[in-house]
């Protein structure tokens, strides 16, 4: 089941669940959150909950794209209350990558920091019967007011030395009402960076991680296929000037979901009651590392057929 969240044609929140090439309208609640609180105090699954409230009423997906109507698949109706955070390093990446840690490590060439990092993933980075493994790499991006909708302009700040996009799989959640993360699903995410800045010195990736970012447009309930390809774009003057594809889920990862979660929400802080948090897993495909420079007003599209529709922004240079 994919469910999505949008605004009609007089501005109402609402929900739904994405079928047969439409939207199946949820009653009784306007967002997921909602749908979420629906189901914890019944006791029920949210698939249960939104398959008890889908309606006869029906949107067109189509028309509710082409509108811009489309909101973030999960969002908190407190910005404040909403994390944005991420996981690097966690991709085993292309075979020619692999071949060059391989070769550096067997050579006993000296590692860098990031490779050091890496090669703890690929060699401890499973969480297996609950005993956590090697920690990941960790980042901030931002609150809610960091989110951009799908479909929408996508902001590079006026002091970026670079704005490119990160296609990944965001994990989404949200805490109950005893402490406890509980997963709702997943969705396409461009973790937007500034890699030029990262480049210069790897301490500044703190900084080149506080940028927008854009997830969506659909909610993937249950469990994360193992194997996922898919496609990144960035399309200029209505022509694709770069296209990569890229394999995400646990059989392309270092490190598995269980590790990533369990070393995000050990800290009680992100565990408080109600609040929303969105968690980027990382790639291993950029424009960048291909010497693209990105421009005002190229598209970045994001696909995979897991997640029904591509995710699209809009690249937009802010001049102050």
């Amino acid at each position: 089941m994919r469910l999505v969240q949008f605004f009609n044609d007089i501005n109402q929140r609402k929900a739904g669940i994405v079928e047969n090439g439409g939207v199946s309208v949820l009653v009784t609640v306007s967002s997921v959150y909602e749908l979420f609180m629906y189901a914890e105090q019944n006791e029920i699954t949210i698939e249960d909950a939104a398959s008890q409230l889908r309606s006869t009423d029906y949107e067109d997906y189509n028309i509710l794209t082409e509108k811009g109507k489309i909101m973030v698949p999960l969002d908190h109706p407190d910005p404040y209350h909403l994390w944005v955070t991420g996981t690097g390093l966690t991709h085993l990446g292309s075979a020619v990558s692999r071949n060059k840690m391989h070769e550096a490590i067997q050579s006993g060439e000296l590692l860098t920091d990031s490779m050091k990092m890496f090669r703890m993933g690929q060699e401890n980075g499973k969480m297996i019967n609950e005993t956590a493994a090697s920690q990941p790499e960790w980042f901030y991006k931002g609150n809610g007011l960091t989110i951009v909708p799908p479909g929408h302009p996508i902001h590079s700040p006026a002091f970026a030395m670079d704005g490119g996009e990160e296609p990944e799989i965001a994990g989404l959640y949200i805490i109950n009402k005893k402490g406890h993360p509980v997963r709702i699903g997943f969705s396409l995410g461009n973790e937007f960076s500034d890699h030029v800045m990262e480049r210069i010195n790897y301490l500044y990736l703190a900084h080149s991680k506080l940028r927008p970012a854009s997830y969506g447009p659909e909610l993937l309930l249950g469990e994360l296929p193992e194997n996922i390809v898919g496609e990144s774009k960035i399309i200029r003057n209505g022509k694709t000037i770069w296209q990569k594809e890229f394999l995400t889920g646990e059989a392309n990862m270092s490190h598995n979901l269980a590790n990533l979660e369990y070393h995000h929400f050990k800290y009680n802080m992100f565990r408080q009651p109600g609040d929303v948090h969105v968690h980027f897993f990382g790639t291993s495909v950029l424009s960048f590392v291909d010497n693209l420079k990105t421009e005002q007003g190229d598209v970045f599209e994001i696909s995979s057929s897991p997640f029904g529709k591509p995710l699209r922004n809009t690249l937009t240079l802010d001049s102050n």
